[in-house]
């Protein structure tokens, strides 16, 4: 429940007392509390920042919240959908600890280690059934589903074990990236699973695939991994913040769209889910961005003997380390760490790391990486 007392339009619209009990209730709002009013509630919030009418004392600070995908996978003997849904439920622990806290949080999530399984399932169906494959689009789609359920369904438990009366949804998010994205000209995302050479070829030649040998393991399919333009339902998540509503969103990233004359099509890549998360952030501006991962903190020279753990760094000293491009590595520390700083060069006021069962404790300030502007 939020409160706010004398409100005052901008160009004497309207002077009057808002008492808002349930934000987005549009009905209460416009019949009861203002029935003389001739503006909707939408109107409303154009008029006034919602948050602004609110006193600092009453309000509640919102965090976007990314957990890799990883996270829901311990280790390769626990990669079943029941061993996921397990680390979702201990998952789910820290994040409403996080809410008993105080917090209003939207929460992404990646979904590499899930895209991989279904895209497995899907050329194994191929190659023995001969069912269609599905398009990485889609199967992005599906791993926002599955991994927000679980989610979903653990923090509602939660939170009902805890006695706090709060939603908890889920929201299929696509999200659109620029064609123009130098990202498409030089694809180095990879994804699904390894093949022999001939069968890389026959890819290549019949569905257009970008393939690259990866390591001596074998070839691998490679997309695009485009920075996010826009995300496409951001006023529905808005909405939904506003309203208390814990909601899940830009899973993987979101799935990626482009801008067509007859709307927006799916298309082949990947978004980081640090960037996306980042973005959403900075959309909703956010008080703090909350990345969980493997580590307690960030560290330099990580798993060397001279590993130096850090406490707090600033967006400067971020972008020093950076650029040395020796501290942190590619594709799990670098992303994090080129996401925040994007974020607080944004505006975003500040920006933690540490891994799930320390998020409580970091935001006491005990443990965990602070980054600030």
């Amino acid at each position: 429940m939020v409160y706010s007392n004398i409100v005052e339009f901008t160009e004497n619209v309207c002077v009057f007392e808002l008492r808002i009990l349930f934000v987005g209730d549009a009905k209460h709002v416009s019949n009861n509390l203002a029935p003389n009013l001739k503006l909707s509630v939408n109107e409303i919030f154009k008029l006034h920042n919602l948050r602004n009418l609110i006193p600092m004392s009453e309000q509640k600070k919102v965090a976007v919240v990314a957990i890799g995908g990883n996270s829901l996978i311990k280790d390769k003997q626990h990669q079943t959908v029941q061993d996921q849904y397990k680390a979702a439920e201990e998952t789910a622990i820290h994040l409403v600890d996080m809410i008993e806290a105080g917090w209003d949080i939207a929460i992404g999530h990646g979904n590499g280690p899930q895209v991989g399984f279904i895209l497995r399932r899907s050329e194994i169906a191929h190659k023995v059934e001969g069912m269609h494959e599905l398009p990485l689009d889609v199967c992005g789609a599906d791993s926002q589903g599955a991994i927000g359920y679980a989610l979903q369904q653990n923090i509602q438990n939660e939170l009902k074990k805890r006695g706090i009366d709060k939603p908890v949804t889920t929201v299929v998010t696509q999200v659109r990236v620029d064609p123009s994205d130098p990202a498409f000209q030089t694809p180095a995302k990879p994804i699904g699973t390894f093949m022999e050479a001939d069968e890389a070829t026959q890819r290549k030649e019949t569905l257009g695939w970008n393939v690259v040998e990866d390591s001596g393991r074998g070839w691998r399919r490679v997309v695009a991994s485009p920075l996010p333009v826009e995300i496409m339902e951001l006023e529905a998540v808005k909405a939904l913040i506003a309203a208390g509503v814990i909601t899940i969103t830009v899973g993987g990233g979101g799935i990626p769209v482009i801008q067509t004359d007859d709307g927006v099509i799916g298309t082949a890549a990947v978004i980081d889910k640090d960037f996306a998360s980042a973005f959403l952030a900075n959309e909703i501006d956010a008080d703090m961005l909350l990345i969980s991962t493997a580590v307690e903190k960030v560290a330099l020279n990580f798993g060397k003997p001279d590993q130096v753990d850090l406490d707090q760094l600033t967006v400067a000293e971020a972008k020093k380390y950076l650029d040395e491009g020796t501290h942190f590595a590619k594709g799990s520390m670098e992303p994090k760490i080129k996401a925040i700083v994007g974020f607080l060069e944004q505006g975003g006021k500040e920006a933690l790391i540490t891994n799930p069962e320390n998020i409580g404790r970091a935001l006491k300030g005990e443990t965990g990486t602070r980054i600030i502007p």
